[in-house]
């Protein structure tokens, strides 16, 4: 489609609720607000992105300005006019500039494949895989799972419902005790075949990590993340426990350097779009640092992950997900649910999907009347946050 050009930028910021909120490291996690970007062209086809966060707005709708009159499938010539030189907003600036861009960028992606009447795995170098596994999710809730044993028979429901044999959760109550006896509970119900990863979001002291370590390592735990704050206190850990450790801070040169983390875990905006995502992971794959795909998000940024999972040989290990959990979505038919632990890329062109205006308008509607949902609200603690670690 010749002389395709963009005529304007559409950001709207959304929230995601989840059935039950979580507990996590930070306090309670009720949902989490995004925001959809629209890229329209002057052709009528338009490209959906994401962004993590709605801390970005006003920065993608400026950005949005600039855009204005350009060719949408010129994503680098775009992003030079959107984005400072690149080492020093990564190491000596603000940042957020690239999460903006990033999300932008995917929605440029997404005009391209629709451009071209292609999915965007294909124009990605093809599929891999088609059906694309993930986890289920596990978590101490409010109003929910509270109790070990409820854990364990939640994800065998899970099992019985869902064919679900993969499994990754958070046991964020400040008690090493209390995540040692889930972990126990969780083996003996889920027997030896099932995949069990955890997710700690930094909540211990590297001397009570080494002791969840030694305590977990014989229920054959695949992967534990973020246990401890630091890759230097990962390395300390290491050299107690071969369990394997993922992060999602996107260090590669320093997971390399320290022999840990093992695998990075993260959002496509966050590295700056899919262009510098299929890069990164080219590196993780030079370097042998493991790769998969971040949770929480809406349909357009997990067709993102689908189309990259379906494309990228290196991401061998399932993705996360809390899919079961949230109770809404932007794009039609969402949210995305799998079936014995797969989903299956969509085909359509693009990132597949389509966006539900009357969702969009719910869910926006939503964060207006109620404000981003707030991830760091203790109810124990009215007023003020955390500190790490919790022991």
């Amino acid at each position: 489609m010749p002389g395709i050009r963009i005529t304007g930028l559409r950001a709207t910021p959304v929230n995601i609720p989840l059935e039950k909120p979580m507990w996590w490291t930070g306090g309670h996690y009720p949902g989490t607000s995004k925001t959809v970007i629209e890229v329209e062209t002057d052709q009528g086809l338009v490209g959906l992105g994401e962004a993590p966060s709605v801390d970005v707005l006003s920065t993608i709708r400026e950005m949005g300005e600039r855009l204005i009159g350009e060719d949408p499938l010129d994503i680098a010539g775009c992003e030079n006019l959107c984005v400072p030189p690149w080492q020093i907003v990564q190491n000596t600036d603000d940042s957020s500039v690239v999460k903006a861009f990033g999300a932008i960028e995917i929605a440029l992606w997404d005009l391209r494949g629709k451009v071209t009447g292609e999915p965007l795995y294909r124009l990605l170098g093809g599929a891999v895989r088609k059906n694309i596994p993930f986890t289920e999710y596990f978590a101490f809730r409010e109003g929910g799972e509270m109790r070990p044993e409820e854990i364990a028979d939640y994800c065998v429901r899970m099992r019985e419902e869902h064919g679900a044999t993969m499994f990754e959760g958070k046991l964020i109550l400040g008690d090493p005790n209390l995540e040692i006896e889930t972990v126990r509970r969780l083996r003996a119900a889920l027997g030896p075949q099932d995949m069990i990863r955890l997710d700690s979001n930094m909540q211990w002291s590297l001397p009570s990590a080494i002791r969840i370590f030694r305590e977990i390592e014989p229920f054959d735990i695949r992967n534990y993340e973020d246990p401890v704050a630091t890759f230097e206190e990962m390395a300390q850990l290491r050299r107690h426990s071969s369990i394997r450790i993922s992060t999602h801070a996107p260090d590669i040169r320093r997971a390399v350097a320290l022999g840990v983390p093992d695998y990075i875990v993260t959002n496509f905006a966050v590295l700056g779009g899919i262009s510098r995502t299929v890069r990164f992971i080219g590196a993780c794959e030079a370097m042998g640092v493991g790769f998969w795909c971040y949770s929480g998000d809406a349909g357009i940024a997990t067709a993102g992950y689908l189309h990259m999972s379906a494309a990228m040989p290196w991401i061998t290990e399932p993705s996360q997900s809390l899919f079961r959990w949230q109770v809404g979505d932007v794009i039609e038919g969402g949210p995305f649910r799998q079936t014995d632990n797969v989903i299956a890329v969509p085909e359509g062109p693009g990132l597949g999907v389509t966006l539900d205006r009357d969702a969009l308008a719910h869910w926006h509607r939503h964060l207006v009347e109620n404000g981003p949902l707030d991830h760091f609200r203790d109810p124990a603690l009215p007023g003020r946050f955390r500190r790490l670690p919790l022991d």
